[in-house]
């Protein structure tokens, strides 16, 4: 990769950068707009036009106004398949934490949070957590990266970053990030809505679009 040359001594006095190449590039494969009710959203490697392999070693997902329809403080989870879609079951570690502030100035917190991380667990990896469903305008947005997916050697490692209304009402800024315990290719990504006790929810607004990183 070419280094970044300043054609000035000072960086605050710069008026002109050397050429940047090989940098790389961010590309578009897929836009799914969610209008109407659904209970998940899923990008299968091959099928409408979905990449999802060895073409990138980077993928990256944007997660733009996704509004739960629900009305018992609402999640959404993001899980994994190795089979194309026939099980999203795969073994995942992770950890989280959030910065919270409320709409009346209330409180402010920042925390690591055990509810949301996960070790060695099979269910889907908490995206949003506890989301406000009344307020129309309510809405989750925010990025997730899946490095190198088709591997057959490493476990798979994701990163998340989502800024979601929380019921309080409060903006919840979430990080999360972990690894897929396997050495075989994910192929397959699923979004869900789900409340309470896993009891099946829906995403009834928003888009989800997924990138590739040349």
């Amino acid at each position: 990769m070419s280094i970044v040359k300043l054609n000035n001594q000072g960086v605050k006095n710069a008026t002109a950068f050397g050429s940047i190449t090989s940098l790389g590039s961010m590309v578009f494969i897929k836009k799914i707009t969610i209008s109407s009710p659904v209970s998940s959203v899923q990008f299968i490697d091959g099928t409408n036009g979905v990449v999802l392999d060895n073409t990138y070693k980077e993928y990256v997902f944007t997660l733009k106004n996704l509004h739960p329809n629900s009305n018992s403080e609402p999640d959404t989870k993001i899980n994994f398949s190795i089979d194309g879609g026939s099980n999203y079951n795969v073994a995942k570690t992770s950890s989280a934490f959030y910065a919270r502030h409320s709409e009346t100035n209330s409180y402010a917190s920042l925390q690591y949070d055990a509810s949301v991380d996960l070790a060695q667990g099979t269910g889907g990896q908490y995206i949003g957590f506890n989301q406000e469903p009344a307020d129309s305008k309510s809405s989750l947005s925010g990025f997730i990266h899946l490095f190198n997916p088709s591997s057959t050697t490493f476990v798979k490692h994701y990163m998340i970053n989502i800024n979601q209304m929380h019921d309080n009402p409060a903006s919840d800024n979430y990080f999360i990030a972990g690894y897929c315990n396997t050495t075989s290719a994910i192929n397959a990504v699923r979004f869900t809505g789900e409340y309470g006790e896993g009891t099946s929810s829906t995403i009834d607004a928003g888009d989800i679009c997924l990138y590739g990183i040349a």
